[in-house]
């Protein structure tokens, strides 16, 4: 048995490639566009996956974008994805210069959350040890849910 993808549903392509690959860093591996279907799948992966994900569909994360507008609940449900970063706090500074809350500051230079566009709970863990905290991280609080 091997990890494939995790799919999510997006409402907003453009808007959805914004957060992931521009703001998150993914590279996106393959699309497909299903006319039949009416329906858009996006494989993105992160950087150092990429060419693995291109080789072999995997790992990665499935945006499927739906042509007939639908209404999508139940974010939280879903639990959350989660990424290795390189320095969470540089990570959560360019999500929030960008407009991107940080539900869950990295008060312990280790963990944050964020939401996606469509409300998907998304973890950034610090890779290696966690950070000296700082601030303004240190005195952030939690704002809304993750």
């Amino acid at each position: 048995m091997r990890y494939l993808h995790t799919m999510v549903r997006v409402t907003d392509i453009e808007q959805s490639l914004h957060f992931y690959r521009d703001l998150m860093g993914l590279v996106e591996t393959r699309r497909i566009e299903n006319e039949k279907g009416r329906f858009t799948l996006i494989f993105l992966a992160a950087p150092g996956d990429a060419e693995t994900a291109r080789q072999n569909a995997a790992p990665c994360i499935e945006l499927t974008y739906n042509w007939d507008p639908e209404a999508y609940t139940g974010g939280r449900n879903f639990g959350h994805l989660a990424y290795e970063v390189d320095d969470i706090y540089a990570t959560c500074q360019k999500l929030m210069d960008n407009g991107v809350t940080i539900n869950r500051p990295p008060r312990d230079g280790h963990m944050a959350f964020v939401r996606s566009p469509d409300g998907i709970s998304i973890e950034l863990l610090q890779k290696g040890g966690s950070l000296s905290p700082a601030e303004p991280w240190l005195s952030m609080p939690n704002t809304g849910v993750w």
